[in-house]
């Protein structure tokens, strides 16, 4: 007989297949850390921590753990000799990615992310700094890790983070005269009509000015040669 978890027999419809395992937001006691099914023994650095912490002082704001994973939270303007000193004093080498988080507060609204790993320690870690909407400006870590370049680019662009020292500040994907950053919570989920022309829609119409109209209740303009359907045959 099959064992209950085999794939071969698993039910996708049983809601104990499907139930979501987390640490409560409370305090967590140590069992349910290490019986969380989403815990790992690479996510947890005591030891990277104590060294932050004995080499920084109170720039290391304080350590979130969750599902045995190790969030520290740091001071923004020491980031970029934070990294370093994870990079060349404890061999977190490897930068995985960086990134946004507007949490849409009164007091810093907004968060930076990093993710770095250790292919020594076989160990990753998270940074979190906190920011401002009052002060945008985080220091650049590209000359700490050069695969940071991108990622900066790219949470400028979406939230507006002004990345001190990077090496090349353009946009990623929107426009350079684009007035808006897209994932920051109060951008409209379909867009600002007109802030971002389209090319037309056919050949020789004008620019698509609004490309959600039907969702505004306007009636789209049909596309090249698209086929007239229901009351639009008539």
């Amino acid at each position: 007989m099959s064992k209950p978890d085999d794939p071969r027999t698993s039910d996708p419809k049983d809601p104990e297949e499907l139930r979501f395992h987390y640490t409560p937001a409370a305090e967590p006691h140590s069992a349910q850390e290490t019986e969380n099914p989403h815990a790992k023994g690479t996510t947890h650095a005591p030891d990277v921590i104590n060294a932050l912490q004995e080499e920084f002082g109170a720039a290391v704001h304080g350590v979130e753990r969750y599902a045995n994973e190790d969030t520290i939270y740091v001071e923004k303007r020491r980031i970029r000799e934070i990294c370093r000193f994870l990079k060349e004093e404890e061999a977190f080498n490897y930068f995985i990615d960086l990134g946004g988080i507007d949490r849409f507060t009164d007091e810093d609204r907004y968060e930076v992310f990093y993710n770095l790993v250790s292919t020594e320690r076989q160990t990753r870690i998270r940074l979190k700094v906190r920011v401002d909407e009052t002060d945008m400006r985080v220091p650049s870590v590209t000359d700490v890790y050069r695969a940071a370049n991108w990622n900066e680019r790219e949470a400028y662009d979406m939230f507006g983070f002004d990345f001190v020292d990077h090496p090349d500040p353009r946009r990623m994907y929107m426009p350079e005269d684009f007035d808006y950053h897209p994932l920051r919570k109060e951008f409209p989920q379909l867009g600002v009509p007109g802030s971002l022309p389209l090319p037309p829609q056919t050949p020789d119409g004008e620019l698509t000015m609004d490309p959600f109209a039907a969702a505004r209740g306007s009636k789209p303009v049909k596309s090249y040669e698209e086929p007239a359907t229901g009351s639009d045959a008539e």
